[in-house]
């Protein structure tokens, strides 16, 4: 979910994040730059419990859960299993490091920028450790963690320590006799509830702009990936964070998600992932104090590829745009319209690209593509792999599971796929693609509106005009154009329609984490 750094992209041509991280075997990489960093080899776990007031506690019940590498299929490890007490514990802790006159409340503007600075040069110190737990958890691979997932964590956290001593409100001119202005202060206790796909980036996401605000947070990880959260508790405390100000409790949505969700004492939530779970958050935070929601939902984006466009740069931000990350992205070029007289040569040059992806050892240099998160989400997929076949589009490669290889699917590309195929209307979350046919830029932003969604868009063309006319007649939250996934923290990131409401990263996201104030002052108007 992140732009890389020139160093990132090493020999890629499109700004996507991903082909460009391979070694070459010998350990130098290309172009002379140093070599990559190698994954930690039998990695132990030490953050595995609940993490309240800067301690780490067994849950109330005494109940764990166990969290799998999807790659081996092997137990990693045992986590403690959050519910609703422990939530409750969390919320207190939160609560009373949030109140006037605390150690959090004390530390100024300056300070927490201070604060975010130090968590950012601890994650550096860690980047390896994080980068391998990240991948053995999710099956990404392990440079995808570490040159795109760790760097947009690092670079997230250092603007927003940047950010931190400048929030401030308005002088407001309303009479002569009054002066009025604004205060942007925190709102408080803010629930974070985070996704499996990007456990670590998705986390800082929300805690950095939070905490540049002055709140204080109760995070609810994945269960599917709860490792690196945790982790990064242990980073907070050693920053010098206050206790009470990060709580971290690992456990299930429906428990432990929805005490986030529905309680009373919590003043905001934001959420990352699907857009059924994002109504059931909605509702719950409706139905308990009104508490402020933002949530980053589900996509079924559009990727519109014009005849004048340089093709082969549109090929390779398309693959990338849908393979990346095994297809597990909110922001995946899921829908790839094609302009009728480069079709079969588009379909043919994507064809070749998804045969040569490497797909294996999320932790060997080499691999482009790791497994699946679980067996729910890989059966999801072959189902709707299924439906394509069915439904008359046709398959030009893959399409199924590897032999005796657990959750690994074989990257596969649909052509000839129409807009009432379910391919082309649910979101697959996984390594598939959809290439479809267009006449007409008015046919082909009718049809790619013509979704629940609105989360990204790409436009591939060399006419200002054509990009400029497209990008703004589409319903999306974020507009790429001539490259696909160039996300920036200082950029706003947030959907239109389903995709939910809010936005996170840049200016923008401070508003989401902020109440204003309005202060008013009646001026004395006796002279004597």
């Amino acid at each position: 979910m992140y732009h890389p750094s020139p160093r990132e992209k090493r020999k890629s041509q499109c700004p996507s994040r991903t082909s460009a991280v391979m070694a070459t075997s010998n350990g130098v990489t290309e172009n002379g730059l140093p070599p990559l960093p190698h994954p930690i080899k039998n990695l132990d776990v030490h953050y595995n419990k609940i993490f309240i007031n800067n301690e780490w506690h067994s849950s109330t019940s005494s109940k764990r859960f166990p969290t799998y590498n999807p790659a081996t299929l092997q137990k990693i490890c045992d986590v403690e299993e959050g519910d609703k007490p422990d939530v409750d514990r969390a919320v207190q802790a939160a609560r009373a490091a949030f109140e006037w006159g605390s150690a959090w409340r004390q530390v100024d503007a300056k300070g927490r920028g201070r604060l975010l600075q130090k968590l950012a040069d601890l994650m550096e110190r860690e980047r390896v450790t994080l980068a391998t737990l990240e991948s053995i958890d999710t099956g990404k691979p392990f440079l995808h963690a570490f040159l795109i997932d760790l760097e947009g964590c690092i670079q997230t956290l250092r603007y927003y320590a940047g950010w931190a001593d400048k929030v401030q409100g308005k002088t407001i001119p309303v009479d002569d006799t009054f002066v009025c202005f604004t205060r942007h202060e925190p709102i408080g206790v803010c629930g974070a509830i985070t996704p499996w796909n990007f456990p670590l980036l998705m986390l800082v996401w929300k805690l950095a702009p939070a905490l540049c605000c002055g709140n204080t947070m109760v995070i609810k990880p994945a269960e599917q990936a709860p490792l690196t959260s945790l982790y990064i508790g242990s980073l907070v405390k050693e920053a010098g964070f206050p206790p009470g100000v990060v709580n971290i409790v690992p456990g299930y949505g429906p428990t432990a998600g929805a005490a986030v969700s529905s309680h009373p004492n919590i003043d905001k939530i934001t959420f990352t992932g699907s857009t059924e779970v994002g109504k059931l958050i909605q509702e719950a935070a409706s139905k308990s104090n009104l508490k402020r929601v933002a949530l980053e939902l589900g996509g079924k984006n559009p990727c519109i590829v014009f005849a004048d466009a340089d093709l082969d740069l549109a090929v390779k931000c398309a693959h990338q745009g849908v393979f990346f990350n095994q297809g597990q992205c909110c922001t995946a070029a899921s829908r790839v319209f094609v302009e009728e007289q480069i079709y079969q040569e588009f379909v043919k040059r994507s064809v070749e690209c998804a045969k040569k992806r490497t797909v294996g050892d999320p932790l060997d240099a080499k691999t482009e593509q790791g497994p699946q998160i679980d067996q729910e989400q890989f059966d999801k997929i072959l189902a709707l792999i299924e439906s394509g076949k069915k439904e008359g589009a046709r398959l030009e490669c893959g399409g199924s599971p590897f032999k005796d290889r657990g959750l690994f699917l074989h990257p596969t590309v649909f052509s000839e796929v129409t807009d009432n195929m379910r391919i082309a209307k649910e979101e697959i979350f996984g390594p598939v693609q959809s290439i479809m046919k267009f006449k007409s830029i008015e046919e082909v932003i009718k049809r790619a509106n013509n979704t629940d969604y609105g989360l990204t868009a790409a436009v591939f063309t060399k006419s200002l005009d054509t990009a400029l006319t497209v990008a703004s007649a589409l319903q999306s939250g974020t507009v790429w154009v001539n490259c696909y996934n160039a996300l920036h923290a200082q950029a706003p990131f947030g959907g239109f329609k389903m995709s939910g409401n809010g936005r996170e990263l840049g200016e923008y996201a401070l508003a989401e984490y902020t109440e204003v104030k309005t202060v008013t002052i009646q001026i004395c108007q006796n002279n004597h």
